[in-house]
């Protein structure tokens, strides 16, 4: 494996896909059309990807050892000897600092968001995500800061239910991924703690249980935007709200992903090569922009 192959599997680009949330106040503040603010959500979202790529650096650094020991992530270019630790820190820093920089050059307080997300992430990679719904918190929080961050950087203010619906699903996501790997564990005969140690704090039946609970949460909160006084005022429609049930076959699709193909892989990674779920997302997303401009 070359060194820049190396280099681009360690930063992981096709997770990069959850930085779209920077966009999102792009989009539902109406200025998708105007190139100035596109211009500054689209440094937005590419200074999260920095960041995203610093991070997932830095945790291979951080988890080389017991990396090697298992049976799929020893394949990572860091565990499998393909890149250094050393050259993987500096990819790192460069990117962290790339990311704040522009975050910073932006607006102030679009790189304060930035900041904490970084710290967030590297608090995470530390030590908090070996603890059981800690490390899901943590997660929908590094959603809730993209949003946060990528407003900052166009000068609007996030709708409160905007950073609702995505902190719920972004919990709704997490959750769904550890039921996967508890499940994926069990089908394996291993013990939970050696694949992730914050599955030994996690149990499955409260795990879909916390699951329904939120996927009704997430969709009652968007219900809730898209029948909001100031939402049909804004958008000038009430129909949004017909966009729900699209939303509600993503959220159903995933746990589907996530619950009943525990042989398959993360159900994070499954929902992009999915078919029926890439299909669904799309229509959702041609109808909000149809119905938004």
């Amino acid at each position: 494996m070359s060194p820049a192959r190396a280099v681009l599997k360690t930063l992981r680009p096709h997770q990069w896909v959850k930085n779209v949330f920077v966009a999102a106040p792009l989009v539902f503040a109406k200025h998708l059309e105007d190139a100035h603010y596109a211009l500054r959500a689209a440094l937005a979202v590419a200074a999260f990807c920095a960041l995203a790529g610093a991070v997932y650096a830095f945790n291979d650094v951080l988890d080389v050892a017991a990396d090697r020991a298992h049976p799929t992530k020893c394949k990572r270019p860091i565990a499998a000897g393909h890149l250094s630790e050393r050259a993987a820190l500096v990819v790192a820093a460069v990117l962290a600092l790339a990311g704040l920089g522009t975050a910073f050059a932006l607006a102030p307080m679009a790189g304060v968001w930035a900041g904490v997300y970084l710290a967030q992430n590297l608090a995470y990679s530390f030590k908090l995500k070996q603890v059981a719904f800690v490390d899901v918190i943590l997660i929908a929080a590094g959603f809730i800061l993209r949003v946060m961050a990528g407003g900052a950087a166009i000068g609007v203010a996030p709708s409160p239910w905007l950073l609702a619906c995505t902190g719920l699903l972004a919990m709704f996501l997490g959750l769904g991924k550890r039921a996967h790997e508890l499940a994926r564990a069990k089908l394996a005969g291993r013990d939970v703690g050696t694949t992730r140690a914050a599955l030994a704090g996690y149990h499955p039946t409260a795990v879909q249980w916390s699951m329904i609970v939120l996927a009704l949460a997430t969709i009652g909160a968007y219900v809730a935007y898209t029948l909001d006084a100031h939402t049909i005022h804004f958008f000038g429609t009430r129909n949004l709200v017909w966009t729900a049930p699209l939303g509600a076959v993503g959220i159903l699709r995933f746990a589907d992903l996530a619950l009943r193909k525990a042989g398959e892989d993360s159900p994070t990674d499954a929902m992009l090569r999915d078919p029926l779920f890439l299909l669904n997302g799309l229509a959702f997303g041609v109808l909000v922009l149809m119905m938004v401009y």
